[in-house]
């Protein structure tokens, strides 16, 4: 048992802890700690084998199919339950009955909803029994699916190394838990999230939301809270702001009760996305008769612009009354074991995000709402949130009582995280008006469909008006605009775009500079996980990237060979698996930086990229530019460039008979840079081919100087580099006219020596001949400040080493483990 908290007229008894966990299909009796997940306990207690190694996930998919019970005692006083009792259970997955000393006082079937259950009178002095009873959600959700009245199709992408799909669009929880094609199919059981025993003496807390409206010099705050009254009464309410207090008697009447106070900050620090302003925090506390909440709040005016311009329709973030180009990447769960997921594990993927020049992630429809500390990571490192509704890749029923749960879902996301600086946009789902051009039944009635999906999303849209009014709601991503339900895949005049045609139509990357989006929300490039990575699941037998435990943990149908294809258009094939490895990530990063470069260069027309993905779920060949556990992948180091707020970058013209070099400027303040150019042969030998100033004004992108092809002998490629007034090197960047394949690449020989730099691991490279993607690793757990780096004769580059996980790596145990490499050694 927990000891019970006092907060004067208020206390909560917490329940999480250690229960029992059993199933009538077997005999499992084991303990289970809650917040938790079955696997993790299974896990624990030595029932099953790792799921994530080798074809282990076969192995353990009798235990989503199974039920699974857990139960706990718990003892209270006299003094816990004299007054009106709330048993507040968050993220329960999914299908579940509540018993409590016995008796069924619930049943749950939404992940994403708190229950707050009125459990007055139930608890006795002395001991008591909670006991949640799981069912099996595959076998509800096929229930489900086979009672409606007409055919819902759940997604392909659960179709994958000869799986059998879940019919998720009938059950509430994140449909990737079933797997998807970058997923292992788990099928987790468990709960989340808060499990407590709230007393209090008339009411309780259920939400206080914040609206911002922002005059000249002052900000006025609406501050809104949410009351639950189990009878008619009075409560005192309290808010305490930047030295402000508010107090208030309210007279409540039993059920919900809505307050509204204002209070005006005078002269506010002003919130800012990542890498253009500081985040300050003003806290909030909220206390009603003992009970007592904190919020962090950034005071910040966002907007979105989407007006008719000159080309259709833009689309862009305006913050603070800047039009910001937003830069990032699409979010999934941390983790496909629930209990993994930790505010740890959390704050080291965030951190790298803002690490690599990021302001802004997009929750993706597929995964989950995620817990409060998420959010206010979020709001304090400065990265903005596009937050999609969990809907994703398929249609959902609309009936009343899915509509009704979907209701109280939706509302009450809305409600916990609206106070947040960071969520910048509620989206109502990911491709799902675009799957109804992917399945027989949908494609053979269309109307039917249409409509089915128009009831859930005009809600959606509904809730968040009355809700979260100051926030936009963009029905669907991609989308073109409200209620228009045409293609937003390759449409690239308004609206957001996802741009597939790479990856999964196998066009070359140059094919990213014939689309020009005004937000591109979704494109990506698989490669292969790290080598160190692929040994945690694979055995040295196994390292083949047409072996069974390979294709096993590569989920896209056709992945593995997809990367093997593009990589012979681009380099010579690689002459083992290890530097296979390595080339996919080189070959990742080459592509999404053909996008966002070409893309970042279009500026004012373009001003936002995410791409797909920053993280990984599980250890698997995917889209993402780190590695299940955090660590970088050459992709975020290239993103860390790419992203880089002055920038210039190589754009040809489509007859390629020319280079044009676009400066970007994403800072209010214009860019005064001194940029060379040189031609380099590939096998030593330089010469300039530009050396000047430039100018770019402030949130602007501009053409710098043009280069043509034909200035460039056979075996040269440009390389070029930039500096500030005071000639600190802001960036570098080269353009290869040619595939890589096409030019014999000398071995060079590169020479690293250690140092230290500001407390930090520093390693100098030099090499006697140029270097392309030289990478630097270590068996510690960090990150370089860069990597995937050209090298040239004559210059040093220094690469500082960032420690995770709290590591303090000495620099002889550094250098015992450096290995560096480069493209020369796969040819």
């Amino acid at each position: 048992m927990s000891e019970a908290l006092s907060h004067g007229a208020a206390t909560s008894l917490d329940l999480a802890g250690s229960f029992i966990l059993t199933s009538p299909a077997n005999d499992t009796r084991v303990d289970i700690a809650l917040p938790g997940d079955v696997h993790a306990a299974l896990l624990a207690a030595d029932r099953i084998p790792d799921p994530y190694f080798g074809e282990n996930e076969k192995v353990v998919d009798w235990v989503n199919r199974a039920p699974w019970h857990v139960e706990r005692s718990f003892t209270a006083t006299q003094a816990d339950i004299d007054g009106y009792l709330t048993l507040t259970l968050a993220e329960v997955d999914c299908i579940a009955t509540i018993l409590l000393n016995g008796e069924v006082i619930a049943k749950t079937q939404n992940a994403f909803i708190r229950y707050d259950l009125d459990v007055t009178g139930k608890v006795h002095a002395g001991d008591n029994t909670l006991r949640i009873e799981f069912e099996v959600t595959r076998d509800v959700a096929k229930a489900r699916a086979d009672a409606h009245p007409f055919p819902i199709p759940f997604t392909y992408n659960y179709l994958t190394n000869g799986l059998e799909g879940v019919h998720m669009n009938f059950v509430r929880k994140a449909a990737c838990h079933a797997g998807w094609d970058w997923g292992v199919c788990l099928m987790p059981i468990g709960v989340y999230g808060t499990m407590s025993l709230r007393k209090t003496r008339l009411a309780r807390q259920d939400s206080v939301q914040v609206d911002q409206a922002h005059g000249k010099s002052s900000v006025e705050l609406a501050i809104k809270t949410r009351i639950f009254a189990f009878a008619h009464g009075e409560v005192e309410l309290e808010h305490t702001i930047d030295g402000q207090t508010v107090t208030d008697k309210v007279a409540v009447r039993q059920g919900d009760n809505v307050v509204t106070h204002h209070v005006t900050i005078h002269d506010p620090k002003l919130w800012w996305p990542a890498g253009q302003g500081a985040q300050p925090l003003y806290e909030l506390t909220t206390t009603l008769e003992g009970e007592k909440t904190t919020r962090k709040l950034g005071l910040r005016n966002l907007e979105w612009i989407i007006e008719k311009d000159e080309i259709d329709h833009s689309f862009k973030c305006r913050v603070n009354g800047r039009d910001i180009t937003m830069m990032g990447a699409n979010w999934i769960p941390a983790d496909a074991i629930p209990t993994r997921i930790t505010p740890e594990v959390i704050r080291d993927l965030l951190e790298s995000a803002k690490a690599g020049n990021m302001n802004m992630l997009r929750i993706w429809g597929g995964g989950q709402y995620e817990p409060d500390y998420f959010y206010e990571l979020c709001d304090e490192l400065g990265l903005l949130i596009w937050h999609d509704f969990m809907f994703s890749c398929m249609s959902y029923p609309s009936n009343r009582e899915f509509l009704d749960d979907v209701r109280t879902e939706i509302s009450q996301q809305v409600r916990r995280l609206s106070h947040h600086a960071c969520i910048a946009l509620w989206c109502g789902d990911n491709e799902v008006i675009g799957s109804l051009g992917w399945y027989p039944e949908t494609k053979a009635a269309p109307e039917r469909y249409v409509a089915n999906y128009d009831r859930l999303n005009s809600m959606l849209g509904n809730i968040v008006e009355d809700e979260d009014p100051i926030r936009r709601f963009w029905p669907s991503s991609p989308s073109m605009g409200y209620l228009d339900f045409s293609d937003g895949w390759h449409a690239d005049t308004r609206g957001d775009t996802h741009y597939w045609d790479v990856w999964h139509s196998a066009k070359a990357f140059e094919a990213y500079r014939t689309v020009n989006p005004r937000f591109a929300s979704e494109f990506g490039f698989q490669s292969f996980t790290s080598m160190n990575v692929i040994e945690t699941f694979a055995d040295p037998k196994d390292r083949n990237p047409s072996s069974p435990v390979m294709e096993m943990h590569q989920r896209n149908n056709g992945g593995n060979a997809r990367i093997l294809e593009t990589m012979t258009r681009y380099f010579r094939f690689p002459r083992d698996f290890d530097q296979m490895v390595f080339l996919s990530q080189v070959q990742q990063g080459l592509a999404i930086k053909t996008a966002i470069e070409y893309w970042r260069s279009t500026k004012p027309r373009c001003m936002g990229t995410l791409y797909w993905q920053i993280n990984d779920i599980w250890p698997v060949a995917s889209w993402a530019s780190l590695d299940y556990g955090g660590q970088w992948k050459l992709l975020h180091y290239m993103a860390k460039r790419f992203y880089l707020p002055i920038n210039v970058v190589a754009v040809p013209s489509k007859d390629n008979k020319e280079i044009a070099l676009r400066g970007i400027n994403d800072t209010a303040s214009k860019a005064e840079i001194h940029l060379e150019v040189r031609a380099v042969k590939i096998g030593g030998g330089e010469r300039v081919l530009h050396e000047g100033k430039a100018e770019i004004g402030p949130d602007a992108a501009k053409e710098l100087e043009t280069i043509k092809f034909k200035k460039l002998e056979a075996d040269e490629f440009l390389f070029f580099s930039w500096t500030d007034e005071d000639g600190a090197l802001l960036g570098e960047n080269d353009f290869f006219p040619k595939p890589y394949k096409a030019y014999d690449i000398v071995a060079p020989a590169i020479t690293t020596t250690w140092s230290t730099i500001d407390g930090k691991p520093a390693l100098t490279l030099t090499t006697d001949k140029p270097a392309l993607f030289t990478t630097a690793t270590v068996d510690a757990p960090g990150y370089f400040s860069d990597n995937a780096v050209t090298l040239l004769p004559g210059r040093s580059t220094v690469l500082t080493f960032n420690a995770r996980h709290g590591a303090t790596p000495s620099i002889d145990s550094l250098a015992a483990s450096l290995k560096v490499r480069d493209l020369s050694q796969t040819f």
